[in-house]
């Protein structure tokens, strides 16, 4: 199985960039997010399941869900939350470990957002951490979501803190606004990253 370092950060830290910037080196590239719309797409077993629960009100005219509904409902009503969780996380597991099997290169980026909040650290070979101040979470996803000043500081306070990222980070990329030469960051990364997946190989090959 291909090396898998776990690329994580809090909202508005730039994940997406550095994946992006991983990925243009030909890295592959494995998203909790993507996977999550994925299993609930229309016809999936996961939506089906959601249906049958909760009932049209989770759909849309088109027959695919109705996030902020359930959004909604799970905001209000911690054991409905429990379900969703108890249903879609082995649903999401299930097809991160199946497109992780699928990778022939010697490592890939496996980007997930919650990687400490759903205490996940010990699925990867190697943690990587995008690192920014609160401030600058804050302005930028203002900026990118049209949203409150309140409202993030409400995602903020559902995420885990900076410190507890860090202190779980093998590796850390400081994404501030003024960054230079993120790319000259990510290259080194991506050669250490070769060269400890071989390593790994080796190892795997002498047990």
């Amino acid at each position: 199985m291909a090396y898998t370092v776990a690329l994580t950060g809090g909202i508005g830290s730039g994940k997406t960039t550095i994946a992006n910037a991983f990925a243009s080196l030909g890295v592959p590239l494995v998203d909790a997010d993507v996977i999550a719309r994925l299993v609930v797409e229309p016809h999936s077993f996961g939506l089906n399941a959601l249906h049958q629960h909760f009932g049209d009100s989770i759909l849309l005219p088109d027959g695919s869900l109705n996030r902020a509904q359930l959004r909604q409902i799970i905001f209000q009503h911690d054991e409905e939350k429990n379900w969703v969780n108890n249903l879609l996380h082995p649903l999401i597991q299930q097809e991160t470990q199946r497109q992780i099997q699928q990778i022939k290169t010697p490592y890939l980026i496996w980007v997930v957002p919650l990687l400490i909040e759903n205490k996940l650290t010990h699925l990867a070979s190697r943690v990587l951490v995008v690192d920014v101040t609160q401030e600058e979470q804050i302005a930028r996803t203002m900026k990118r979501d049209g949203v409150s000043r309140e409202q993030v500081l409400n995602i903020l306070k559902a995420q885990a803190q900076r410190q507890e990222r860090l202190a779980a980070a093998d590796d850390i990329i400081e994404n501030h606004d003024n960054s230079q030469n993120i790319i000259g960051k990510v290259k080194q990364l991506h050669q250490h990253y070769l060269e400890l997946a071989q390593q790994a190989l080796q190892d795997n090959s002498h047990e």
